[in-house]
């Protein structure tokens, strides 16, 4: 509870100081407000607290609010030198941030399937303004209606699932849900299988995975840069951290039923994320591509759940931010430089820019799941996980994907060290260069040393 009243503090804090005009305390104020409630959530380790039965906050909570306020506090690092110097609504993109950043921590805390609903909306409700921020931008405009209409169609069928469980149960909380399943599991409420599978739709559409992903791709291109960061690394996080806590948790006793739908979606949403991602020509575009691939990945701690499902999914989140994150801050550098996010502008960017050239390469290798670096470790697990149920198409289906994102993520260390650019050296502020180096760092150090973070819920 301490860290959502912090965040939420922080937020007002910002806003006010936004009001008095002092631009330069409000990433101070963010970056302090975002490491009180860090420190809070290490404080918090191995003490399991339930508030009034709507939030559940233990080991599983804390590792998911961490690395989601660490992300935020890397990608607020990213805003230096992002506004324009006569940029008025600063302060009030720290603020929506840090207020969906609050229902965040409500996404991966909840206990009672009202505090999972509240958690999404306050969220969402931020997301779609930040999205369309840009208000004489078309591409921004045409994101947040996209992301609205497509974010209140999947609320509906959230919303309806969990009515019908609450149908069968006559309750919200999670835990009341799970001992009906089990204490009933021959005679359970015809409600409960169409509400999973309500739910399911709802969530996918969250996460962007296919066939429920059609919004992803527009609203990563046409909101702001930074925006897509937040979205495609924190938002994306939390929602699969929301997912495992209900399927893995209340689900779990009809696992043989909701299994073998969620197996056809995570083999229409690896095929669709990475046969797509080829034909891009937009680097943002991949990456939008790219993250409905990974989507499918993690998914997979839910097609057989284990003790370490959770922390599969820790792992491969925090290896997919951290890659995510560089990325993205590269191209927000090389689109400031060009004008442009085609891949070809990222041509002969190694000669003039090795440093940031070698962050982009090592981001591309670990997502692509190359050894040594953080994403290989992701993918290690959940093929395990895989393996250990015998589902050896899906484990052949994904393997043949993998190889496919080796093409597209190549693609741009072949253009960055091959090919022939501008020679435009960069405009690289110290901030970016501080979340190059630390990002880098945690890659190949998980990477390298796993057990840092194996085993840590």
């Amino acid at each position: 509870m301490n860290i959502i009243i912090t965040i939420a503090v922080t937020a007002l804090v910002v806003l006010y100081a936004g009001l008095f005009k002092a631009k330069k305390a409000l990433l101070p104020l963010t970056l302090l407000g975002l490491l009180i409630a860090f420190g809070f959530t290490v404080c918090s380790w191995n003490n399991p607290v339930t508030y009034y039965g709507m939030l559940h906050v233990d080991n599983f909570a804390l590792a998911f609010s961490g690395i989601s306020i660490i992300s935020t506090l890397l990608i607020f690092l990213l805003t230096q030198n992002y506004f324009a110097s006569n940029s008025k609504n600063i302060a009030e993109y720290f603020t929506l941030i840090l207020f969906a950043l609050s229902g965040i921590i409500m996404m991966v805390s909840y206990k009672n399937l009202s505090m999972l609903f509240i958690g999404i909306e306050i969220m969402s409700v931020n997301l779609y303004i930040l999205a369309g921020i840009r208000k004489l931008n078309f591409a921004s405009n045409e994101a947040s209606l996209k992301y609205f209409l497509m974010g209140a169609f999947s609320t509906g069928f959230l919303l309806f699932g969990i009515t019908l469980i609450y149908g069968a149960t006559g309750s919200f909380d999670i835990d009341v849900i799970q001992n009906n399943l089990v204490n009933s599991i021959t005679t359970v409420s015809p409600l409960f299988y169409p509400g999973i599978i309500l739910i399911m739709i709802g969530l996918c559409f969250k996460v962007g995975a296919a066939p429920f992903h059609f919004w992803t791709p527009d609203v990563y291109e046409g909101a702001p840069t930074l925006i897509t960061t937040f979205m495609a690394t924190v938002v994306k996080t939390a929602g699969f951290a929301a997912f495992l806590r209900l399927f893995a948790g209340a689900f779990e006793p009809l696992h043989d039923f909701w299994t073998p739908a969620l197996g056809i979606i995570v083999i229409v949403t690896l095929c669709v994320g990475n046969i797509t991602a080829l034909y891009q020509k937009s680097f943002k575009r991949m990456l939008a591509y790219s993250s409905i691939s990974h989507a499918g990945y993690l998914l997979f701690s839910l097609i057989i759940i284990s003790s370490a499902s959770a922390n599969n999914i820790f792992v491969y989140a925090s290896a997919y931010t951290l890659a995510s994150v560089i990325a993205f801050a590269v191209l927000i550098l090389v689109k400031q430089k060009t004008g442009s996010d085609v891949i070809e502008s990222f041509n002969g960017l190694a000669k003039k820019n090795p440093f940031i050239a070698f962050a982009l390469t090592v981001a591309m290798l670990s997502m692509a799941g190359i050894p040594l670096t953080a994403g290989f470790i992701g993918k290690y697990l959940m093929f395990l996980n895989v393996m250990h149920g015998y589902h050896l198409l899906l484990l052949v289906i994904a393997i043949l994907n993998a190889l496919i994102g080796f093409y597209y993520y190549f693609k741009v260390i072949v253009a960055m060290y091959f090919k022939e650019g501008h020679d435009v050296a960069l405009e690289t502020p110290m901030q970016y260069k501080l979340v190059f180096a630390l990002s880098v760092v945690g890659i190949l150090l998980i990477g390298i040393y796993p057990n840092i973070i194996l085993n840590i819920i």
